[in-house]
């Protein structure tokens, strides 16, 4: 089995930066892409980023290109996601996700194992 574990949300403030961490633990060669997704009550949960541990070629939503920067460690199980200038919009708990295949998805239903969550919140 693959366990993720999230870290790195709270309160912060328009504008200002936020980096959120995932660790992986178990049976850590088996994922091949790493991402990150996002929900707020009533919505589906959406696609922010994602990097393949293979190359770390990296994908993004539009709506965080050039904000949000996704990265991982040379182990390969620890994850970042880097938030800078962040808006309230960005407000939302976010997860951490693993596949298994090595081509990168941004469907939620493509991922194998999940995080918890931690929540971002972001106040104006």
């Amino acid at each position: 089995q693959v366990q993720l574990v999230e870290s790195g949300g709270g309160l912060v403030q328009a504008g200002d930066s936020l980096r959120l961490s995932c660790e992986v633990s178990g049976r850590t060669w088996l994922p091949a892409v790493m991402a990150w997704f996002r929900q707020v009550p009533g919505k589906e949960r959406e696609f922010v980023a994602a990097i393949k541990k293979f190359d770390e070629n990296q994908e993004y939503a539009d709506f965080v290109k050039g904000r949000f920067t996704i990265s991982i460690n040379g182990n390969r199980d620890t994850t970042w996601l880097q938030m800078n200038t962040v808006k309230v919009e960005d407000t939302a708990v976010y997860y951490c996700a693993a596949r298994t295949r090595i081509d990168i998805s941004t469907m939620a239903n493509d991922y194998d194992y999940w995080g918890q969550g931690t929540q971002v919140t972001v106040s104006s």
